[in-house]
């Protein structure tokens, strides 16, 4: 035992002392070369320390010393990071196409997940065969208009959720304060699961469906948690803090029910039952067989279930969190939440539910939702790009293989771009074209170019949806034993997205003749 811990410390050394060789050598090469200002770091770790626990806020930090380009080590990894709204036109408008890569996290190597991954895979023709496929097939204006009868059915279902609930608390005698995030995540998974597999995963009649919850949130706590061994990758091989192995268990369990999903639909074709009157995404990756132009055959069976699983990764937590954090902002702000009701009651009446057609009507409410993101998007380093080649950005010598991050967070905060940016204040986008749909890049929540979110569309229509019902079915009150508007805790929990760390709990009130569908 003792030797086997000598050799494993010899090892340890031996290959730290290469890095920081390889290191230096890499350096000595680009004296020569101009690269982006950033502080010093140290041997090994680099600038890991620099980041603290909320990187996106220390980083808006070192903007402040180094400027809207900084560059860092974090381990191995040279990294650069994007803070300013000119320098992220420069980046995913002129430069797009050289900074279009993915480097995964170790996490993603599990059951080859970043083989058939559209978030987090590498640039490739079948990376673009799929995303053709998710904007084409599912992700186009018509596509989603078609499916708005879901999203209402889902956002009913939670509407009734919380009444019931509620009830039943108020006939114990308690408060009837609820979890609103629980909820919320509820029907963003549900929507997900009628989208891709035409079913409520969540029900009583689907007993995989909580089995499948459980696993996929488990995975994506493990991906959402810092792995040192993506920094140093020496250390892949000791998995130390032991996200891999948590994430191949979590992981498979996912993938195994995904995979009875598709095996029951292929069933269902082999006994000639497939046509149906809409189909559903999982129709569209089985029927798919080649586009002409990148990929000349069927998906493989094996990354078809990655990307139904992958599906329920990007679209529940991110748009459940959005959802939370607008409703947080407008009971900090009383006068903002009045007329948000004041709108709905006037473009749609207290008698009916809100419908999707709606809310063009609804300019305010739309702000609100703006307004929100530019605060609090989901991803506030949007996903880490990566150099595909040496690349000559603003001036700066960019290497192949750099690590980059935009930090989406600071540039929706910049004073050079927002007046009062830490206020919350929708009325700032009334009258404004400026939108997130990644031209203006002053508000990029859902990042911009060829890896500009390929759900945005589904997001807007559910995050838009599932607030203006939740404003108009309820009257919103905090816990006043415990919080006001003044006192509600704000405070981040990072992870795949960043939530809040106190979840919101409130106390909502049945409006009269409000009913859910």
């Amino acid at each position: 035992m003792e030797s086997i811990c000598s050799f494993l410390v010899c090892s340890g050394l031996f290959l730290a002392i290469a890095m920081i060789l390889c290191l230096k050598g890499k350096n000595l090469g680009r004296r020569t070369k101009k690269l982006p200002p950033g502080p010093a770091g140290w041997p090994i770790i680099g600038n890991i320390f620099d980041l603290g626990t909320e990187p996106h806020r220390a980083l808006q930090e070192l903007k402040l010393k180094y400027g809207p380009v900084l560059r860092l080590r974090l381990g191995s990894m040279d990294t650069v990071v994007i803070q300013s709204a000119k320098a992220a036109a420069q980046l995913l408008k002129n430069h797009d196409a050289s900074f279009c890569d993915r480097k995964p996290l170790d996490v993603f190597t599990c059951h080859n997940y970043r083989d058939g991954s559209l978030a987090v895979g590498r640039f490739s023709p079948y990376w673009r065969t799929v995303r053709r496929l998710c904007s084409v097939e599912m992700m186009t204006v018509k596509r989603i208009n078609d499916t708005a009868s879901i999203r209402r059915k889902c956002i009913d279902q939670m509407i009734r959720n919380i009444e019931d609930d509620t009830a039943a608390a108020n006939a114990r005698g308690e408060s009837g304060v609820v979890n609103l995030p629980h909820y919320l995540f509820l029907m963003a998974f549900n929507v997900i699961g009628n989208l891709m597999l035409s079913r409520d995963l969540l029900d009583s009649q689907c007993k995989e469906g909580y089995e499948f919850f459980q696993a996929t949130g488990m995975a994506a706590m493990w991906a959402g948690t810092p792995n040192v061994a993506d920094f140093l990758p020496f250390l892949k091989w000791f998995d130390p803090q032991g996200l891999r192995r948590n994430m191949s268990r979590d992981m498979a369990r996912a993938l195994k029910i995904v995979e009875g999903f598709v095996k029951e639909r292929l069933e269902v074709y082999k006994l000639g039952n497939e046509e149906k009157n809409n189909k559903d995404f999982l129709d569209t990756l089985l029927e798919f067989e080649g586009d002409g132009k990148d990929w000349h055959e069927k998906i493989p069976y094996e990354r078809i279930i990655i990307i139904i699983l992958e599906m329920f990764f990007a679209g529940s937590e991110t748009t459940s969190a959005a959802t939370e954090w607008a409703m947080a902002e407008l009971l900090r702000k009383p006068e903002a939440m009045r007329k948000v009701k004041e709108e709905l009651n006037e473009v749609v009446g207290e008698n009916r539910n809100v419908e999707e057609s709606d809310i063009e009507k609804l300019p305010y409410l739309q702000a609100v939702v703006k307004e929100a993101l530019r605060l609090h998007p989901s991803v506030p380093l949007l996903v880490p790009r990566n150099t595909m080649q040496d690349t000559n950005f603003m001036g700066y010598h960019i290497a192949k293989d750099t690590q980059v991050f935009v930090n989406a967070w600071a540039i929706g905060r910049d004073p050079d771009y927002w007046e009062d940016p830490l206020t919350f204040k929708p009325e700032r986008f009334l009258g404004s074209n400026i939108d997130y749909k990644g031209q203006n890049f002053e508000l990029i929540p859902f990042g911009s170019g060829r890896r500009i979110c390929v759900g945005m569309l589904l997001a807007q229509r559910v995050l838009l949806l599932s607030l203006a019902s939740l404003i108009h079915c309820f009257d919103w009150e905090l816990d006043k034993d415990s919080t006001t508007p003044e006192t509600l805790d704000m405070r981040e929990k990072i992870g795949m997205s960043v939530k809040k760390l106190i979840p919101l709990n409130v106390i909502p009130k049945k409006r009269p003749r409000i009913m859910a569908a």
